[in-house]
């Protein structure tokens, strides 16, 4: 597996090249547009995130002070504005009453018991989360979304009923524990998912086929996980 999942990587690097993601000045920004980024375009995303800066609330401190209805018109663009807004200050509720509203002290907490923490806040799921940890926090998770697992599923890599936590220790365990390479990998398949491997693929024209025609990471000993 290994070797299937570095040709994979190879491939989509060569591609694409490398993505500079996640985009944002600060680790907190990075937090709002992780969970700004939920079921929306990150063009919308940024322009939410443009709102805010240019009210100079882009710190814990003023989210907390700020009205929910307030918080929820700048983040319109972002759709599902309302819900949203409620899952911000539910996340600045939890960074105030677990760590002083101090991100530094948050993000020297143990990932794995983070990770848990972040679970339990409204709003957050694991891709949330993992998201967090990983492009905010520098550490070693793998991130996986809907492209990631549709790249995998159609390469017989993985079963339709495979799990966020199996695909996660499908990379884990394969790939050594590394926050750069996690980084690009995920940024690697969210571009593929973007160009090509959408929901009419671009067979054709994707960097995981072979000169046939047909994707060589199709291998009949895909593992069981």
């Amino acid at each position: 597996m290994l070797r299937i999942l570095a040709l994979i990587y190879k491939r989509l690097f060569e591609a694409f090249g490398p993505r500079h993601w996640w985009p944002g000045e600060t680790p907190f920004e990075v937090i709002i547009g992780a969970i700004l980024t939920q079921n929306t375009a990150w063009t919308n995303v940024e322009k939410a995130i443009n709102n805010l800066k240019s009210q100079d609330l882009l710190t814990p401190e003023r989210l907390k002070h700020l009205p929910e209805d307030e918080l929820a018109e700048l983040i319109r663009p972002a759709g599902y504005y309302n819900l949203k807004a409620n899952r911000l200050k539910e996340f600045i509720k939890f960074l105030f009453s677990h760590y002083a509203g101090d991100l530094n002290q948050m993000f020297n907490q143990d990932m794995w018991e983070l990770r848990r923490e972040l679970l339990g806040v409204k709003g957050i799921g694991p891709e949330t989360a993992d998201s967090i940890l990983l492009y905010a926090g520098q550490k070693p998770i793998f991130v996986v979304d809907a492209y990631t697992r549709r790249m995998l599923t159609r390469h017989n890599l993985i079963e339709k009923k495979t799990s966020y936590t199996q695909i996660q220790d499908l990379f884990m365990t394969n790939l050594k524990q590394d926050v750069q390479l996690y980084n690009e990998y995920h940024a690697l398949i969210v571009q593929l998912g973007k160009e090509i491997c959408k929901s009419k693929p671009k067979c054709d024209i994707c960097p995981l086929k072979n000169n046939s025609g047909y994707t060589n990471i199709n291998y009949p000993f895909a593992p069981k996980i």
